[in-house]
């Protein structure tokens, strides 16, 4: 489906705002051309962010926050200049032009290239009736204060509930030297929900957490419908971790949760399938596309066009459109993932994963909505075939070593299983394997994909940017686990 209009209005939107015209674009892009730059392109960006947090039963903070600016980059072979201000005008955009084209300098020339129309979008995947930050502060208040109240009736254990809610607006404009001119409005609300308990004893606590989000109305997160389960769900964790044994360390055949336990493969994984480490031969997968990377039957894809997800977006932060791209099929290395600047050093296609947190920072190959596609097998039977082992069902945080693909993460939520059986809930519990490796030692998929609840941030480079991440139940045979003491 194409939108020419979003393009049409993030123009309108910066010309009435900043007084910027296409032929100011296309001037200040032959400027950063003028010494030899192979490409250049310029990101415009207003974005406006609030937050509401509740904490010890008072509204604790709240903020509003508005970010403009631009970011010129210029380009030659491997190396790229960039400059940014807080400042939109057209003396800030000739300034910026100037420092990146110093930056990328050479003796070469290059000659103009002139911008083409608006092009349209293709998708339509976050309709909305009012920006999120047009909601009145008082609803946001409000939200936080029913969330507080009901996870206290819940249960007597919960001595402590932390709600926040944050709703952002941002408008981008993107021209370039290879004649994109392409603009977008996207919406971001997230909620989330934490929650102590402590025991009868008053000695040991646990915190529950839970969230959502996505790019959707805040009437959305304002429903009951959809905030309870979450609050509900965040007070039966901690209260359950409140009677967790501790995690015997040693190899388990180890079983995932569908959802959020996919993390672990954007982290194990998808890192290691971005561009830039490819190309730099800093990656477990550099050289590998055609090889058997993972067991038959794993496919693992990277979708930015599914809906009103958190990681999906129109267009990537260079303009070029989303689009669902097969990494791994049926366990063959089939592709990275690549902004611009990659796909042209490696001889491949931008693949809309070129993203940046703002205009203050250049783009990189990243993530979008990254999942592995479902299997044929119930998660009962999945269970069932372990005769000792672990069931991981959430994860908090993780690391992982791109060039060797070494990786650590921790489970919030998991079980022992005996005999087919989950058992007790148990606390302690860390994940240690190896990206290009773990993926070989899937013997079991579910039938139940299942796509986290919209709370992802990725970090790159000192950059955040939103995502997504999905699983299935999946097995994995004779994972290495690292328990806890008691």
């Amino acid at each position: 489906m194409t939108k020419p209009h979003e393009t049409e209005q993030a123009f309108h939107f910066f010309r009435e705002r900043f007084d910027i015209d296409e032929a100011q674009l296309a001037t200040t892009l032959d400027c950063v051309l003028e010494r030899g730059a192979e490409f250049a392109d310029l990101f415009f960006e207003y974005t406006t962010q609030d937050s509401v947090t509740l904490e010890e039963d008072i509204i604790k903070t709240g903020s509003h926050h508005l970010q403009q600016g631009v970011g010129v980059r210029a380009i030659r072979d491997d190396r790229q200049g960039y400059a940014h201000s807080d400042e939109i005008s057209l003396e800030s955009l000739s300034r910026a032009a100037q420092t990146a084209r110093a930056i990328a300098q050479s003796s070469a020339c290059e000659s103009s290239k002139a911008l083409s129309s608006a092009r349209g979008l293709r998708h339509d995947l976050y309709s909305q009736v009012e920006s999120p930050t047009d909601v009145p502060i008082e609803q946001k208040v409000a939200l936080v204060s029913e969330i507080n109240a009901y996870a206290r009736r819940i249960h007597p254990s919960i001595r402590q509930v932390l709600a926040s809610v944050v709703t952002q607006q941002r408008n981008i404009l993107i021209a370039a030297s290879d004649r994109t001119q392409i603009g977008d409005t996207q919406p971001l609300v997230r909620l989330n929900v934490q929650v102590i308990a402590v025991d009868a004893n008053g000695k040991r606590r646990e915190i529950g957490y839970e969230g959502m989000g996505g790019r959707f109305d805040f009437a959305r997160l304002a429903d009951p419908a959809h905030w309870k389960p979450l609050v509900e769900e965040a007070v039966r964790v901690a209260v359950l971790n409140l009677n967790a044994i501790p995690c015997p360390a040693g190899t388990f055949d180890v079983v995932l949760g569908p959802g959020w336990p996919g993390i672990l493969l954007h982290e194990a994984i998808g890192h290691g399938l971005e561009g830039d480490f490819n190309r730099k031969r800093t990656s477990a997968f550099t050289d590998r596309i055609g090889e058997r990377v993972a067991a038959k039957g794993v496919t693992v894809v990277d979708d930015g066009t599914l809906p009103g997800r958190r990681g999906s977006i129109h267009i990537d932060d260079e303009g070029t459109p989303t689009q669902r791209n097969v990494l791994i099929e049926d366990g063959i290395l089939r592709g990275y993932l690549q902004d611009k600047l990659n796909a042209k050093l490696m001889g491949q296609s931008p693949t809309g994963n070129g993203r940046r947190e703002s205009y203050a920072h250049f783009p990189l190959p990243r993530m979008t909505n990254t999942f592995m596609l479902a299997g044929e097998e119930s998660p009962e039977d999945i269970l069932r075939s372990v005769r000792n082992g672990i069931y991981a069902v959430s994860f908090g945080g993780g690391q992982v070593d791109i060039t060797s693909g070494k990786f650590v993460f921790s489970a919030t939520e998991a079980y022992r299983i005996e005999d087919g059986r989950i058992t007790a809930p148990i606390r302690g519990a860390t994940f240690i394997g190896n990206g290009p490796d773990v993926l070989t030692r899937v013997s079991r998929i579910g039938s139940d994909l299942k796509l986290d609840n919209g709370i992802g941030t990725c970090g790159k480079d000192g950059q955040g940017v939103p995502v997504g991440v999905g699983l299935p139940t999946i097995r994995l045979d004779q994972l290495t686990v690292g328990g806890s003491e008691g």
